[in-house]
């Protein structure tokens, strides 16, 4: 049992019986729990289509570098979430993805002033065993703060690569 029951993990059998797209929208329904890293960093899927994911998420002081702005690792998840979300999205039942490769821009620094932020991730190619996604990151305003690509291997479910 995990230590926090509010997150959760998708369990193997039941992306074997749900299309991508389907899981997310459970997810986003409520039915199933966001993962544990989505209550670590403060940030949750809000919408999903087919070839789009969108998070939003709030930086928060305890995301905080030793010299005082939101650590690169926060934009570099949440971009990693919207840009793998948007290719599982494109994904039949027991097919998933994993990252194999992805490069961050951060063009603006983030405080815990910045209040909630936009990430949207969109699928640029979608192969069979490949696929590549764009994302960029805004504020409330819609100012860029960090964009991203990346590139996802297509597995089937189980499978220990």
């Amino acid at each position: 049992m995990p230590p926090d029951a509010d997150v959760g993990t998708i369990p193997v059998e039941l992306a074997q019986k749900h299309a991508g797209i389907e899981l997310f929208d459970m997810m986003i329904a409520g039915e199933l729990p966001p993962p544990p890293i989505a209550k670590t960093l403060n940030f949750k899927l809000t919408e999903a289509e087919k070839g789009r994911a969108v998070f939003r998420g709030i930086p928060l002081f305890e995301h905080y570098n030793p010299l005082g702005t939101v650590h690169g690792g926060w934009p570099a998840t949440i971009l990693d979430s919207a840009l793998g979300c948007a290719v599982q999205t494109m994904l039949p039942k027991g097919v998933g993805y994993t990252t194999v490769e992805f490069k961050v821009n951060l063009v603006r620094p983030m405080f815990e002033t910045t209040g909630e932020v936009v990430c949207e991730g969109r699928v640029i190619h979608m192969g069979r065993t490949i696929a590549t996604s764009e994302a960029t990151l805004k504020n409330a305003e819609g100012k860029l703060i960090a964009h991203g690509t990346e590139t996802c291997a297509i597995l089937p479910l189980g499978s220990k690569g």
